[in-house]
């Protein structure tokens, strides 16, 4: 799951970053929209598709920083050698400490809840006064003593102490929103916020997407009204809106002169639009490095295998039970089997004999004493040695390989 979140929040800022750098001030404005409602759904989905004739494009070796094991430089004798550590296996399950991040998340997941709870009843109060004119697509509402003008679905909201000439243009501003259905939009991002509530690219998406809706409906507006008139509406008018991030502010003092600024700036020429085709190379790099990095079902089903039948052996041991001739054998070959599967990192060949138990110490890096065996692993140079204790000390090096004799 911590990688599944790592990648959709890397795979968000690759999006965002691409909508900053080439796309944010084109006039393509119908187009950009597409892009930040698609592109954070694709976040999503990526992480979960494996193409496996992808999976063979990057070595496994330089991804080490998101796979599940890696080669460290061991130093023996002044050289060097590259040595392959084991996949860490946890053969004890009991673990009573408390885990913090799904009560951090779920509380996360709560206030974000709560904030948006506390916007719908705002909202909802602003639905309490007069409806002063409703037709089939719209309807208007007027609040007193205010000059607020904001949207909401299929709902105009008009300050009443807002002058005339200024209501016929904002409401043909607002339209734009009621007909382009830009409400849903913002509420899609506010659903997001509740379940990635940590991750502030989704706050990012949902204020340009905001500004984007501010830029489609003043591109509209002008066409049919005076832009010198419509600056100095936008300028002279005062700034009364309520803060809730799900609808369409007409007076957002923020967005005043990057509204201004996008009404002055010539339309973008056709041949930019091939600027939107950075996504197909960039989608490629994001499936090659999900499938680079995801397991492959079987794998993951084999390694779980061997972590049960390891975590029965070690079982066995704690409870001071004598391991039978088949268990003996299937430790060794487990072992062997995840070595192997390792780039075949040599094992030393398993013992002809099984013991009794009188010795305490075992294999290097594992919990398997040498007091379940009789006759350790034997090496080159080490068959005149008559006794097994001698054997037992030759088998236990320094550097956790056999010693020459």
């Amino acid at each position: 799951m911590e990688s599944y979140i790592f990648q959709v929040i890397l795979f968000h800022l690759a999006f965002l970053l691409v909508y900053e750098l080439l796309l944010k001030k084109e006039t393509f404005f119908n187009h950009n929209r597409v892009y930040l409602l698609v592109t954070p759904v694709l976040a999503f989905m990526l992480p979960i598709i494996n193409i496996e004739m992808l999976s063979g494009i990057v070595p496994q070796e330089s991804i080490t920083s998101i796979s599940r094991f890696w080669l460290p430089e061991v130093y023996i004798g002044g050289a060097t050698q590259n040595v392959q550590q084991l996949p860490e296996i946890v053969l004890s399950t009991k673990n009573h400490a408390l885990n913090w991040l799904p009560i951090i998340y779920c509380l996360g997941a709560i206030v974000s809840l709560g904030i948006i709870g506390k916007k719908l009843i705002n909202l909802r109060k602003l639905f309490k006064f007069d409806v002063v004119s409703e037709v089939k697509n719209f309807k208007i509402i007027e609040i007193p003593s205010s000059n607020i003008a904001c949207t909401f679905n299929k709902t105009i909201f008009l300050g009443a102490a807002l002058p005339k000439i200024e209501r016929e243009q904002i409401v043909a501003h607002e339209l734009i929103h009621v007909q382009q259905k830009h409400s849903y939009d913002l509420v899609f991002f506010e659903i997001l916020k509740i379940f990635f509530w940590f991750n502030p690219l989704i706050y990012i998406y949902q204020n340009r997407i905001a500004a984007l809706h501010e830029f489609i409906a003043d591109s509209s507006v002008v066409k049919t009204i005076e832009k010198r008139s419509y600056y100095e509406q936008l300028l002279n008018t005062a700034f009364n809106t309520q803060n809730i991030s799900f609808i369409n502010q007409f007076f957002n003092h923020s967005l005043i002169k990057k509204r201004i600024v996008m009404l002055q700036k010539s339309k973008s020429k056709t041949i930019a639009k091939f600027k939107y085709l950075v996504l197909l190379p960039l989608l490629l790099v994001m499936l090659t490095v999900v499938s680079c990095t995801q397991e492959s079902p079987q794998k993951m089903e084999k390694e779980s295998s061997i972590s049960e039948q390891l975590a029965e052996i070690k079982q066995a041991l704690d409870e001071g039970k004598e391991l039978s001739e088949i268990e003996k054998n299937q430790f060794f070959v487990i072992m062997e089997q995840i070595v192997k599967d390792r780039n075949d990192w040599p094992l030393p060949p398993p013992p002809a004999q099984y013991p009794d138990k009188s010795s305490s110490n075992g294999f290097p890096g594992s919990d398997v004493p040498f007091a379940i065996i009789d006759q350790v692993p034997l090496y080159p140079g080490c068959e005149n040695l008559s006794s097994n204790e001698e054997q037992k000390k030759m088998y236990v090096p320094k550097n956790s390989r056999p010693c020459n004799c």
